[in-house]
């Protein structure tokens, strides 16, 4: 299998949260664009990364939108990565056979992809790098006509990009 790209009709899926609750992308894509973002609990670059994705998810209201973490891990292990970084978005565990994992064959963790309310991938971004978080956040902005906010810092003492 190859990971889905731009274009591709994306997979749907539902998955329980660290919430108790169910998320399925079908619902999700009824509010607005969905970003999935694939990640693990051991994984160093995710642990750089989610942080900036909280801080999206903070940038807009989400009444027309969704950012969904999707972590290749048990639900404990999901909620205590959640937990080490304060995430409020909704964090999804996946277990192992990682069934929707497989179907989006993300090449990296953290790999994100942006799911149009059609259910189109429009943006695929595997690693982590400020410059796509900040073009991911300008394009939502611009989605929800609303100005961009700057989630990735340039001069924050983070790197600008690490592969995952």
């Amino acid at each position: 299998m190859a990971t889905l790209t731009t274009g591709a009709q994306a997979p749907g899926f539902t998955l329980p949260g660290i919430d108790g609750q169910a998320y399925t992308l079908d619902e999700a894509t009824r509010r607005g664009p969905v970003v999935l973002a694939f990640g693990k609990s051991d994984c160093r670059t995710c642990a750089l990364a989610f942080p900036y994705l909280e801080r999206l998810h903070q940038a807009y209201p989400r009444d027309r939108w969704q950012l969904l973490g999707i972590l290749q891990d048990p639900t404990e292990d999901a909620r205590a990565f959640a937990q080490a970084h304060a995430l409020t978005f909704p964090v999804l565990a996946e277990p192992e056979p990682w069934p929707v994992s497989r179907a989006y064959d993300p090449e990296a963790t953290p790999t994100i992809f942006v799911v149009e309310p059609s259910g189109r991938i429009s943006r695929v971004s595997a690693g982590f790098q400020k410059g796509d978080l900040n073009d991911l956040s300008a394009d939502l902005a611009r989605q929800l006509e609303l100005v961009p906010v700057v989630v990735a810092p340039a001069d924050d003492g983070k790197p600008a990009f690490r592969p995952g």
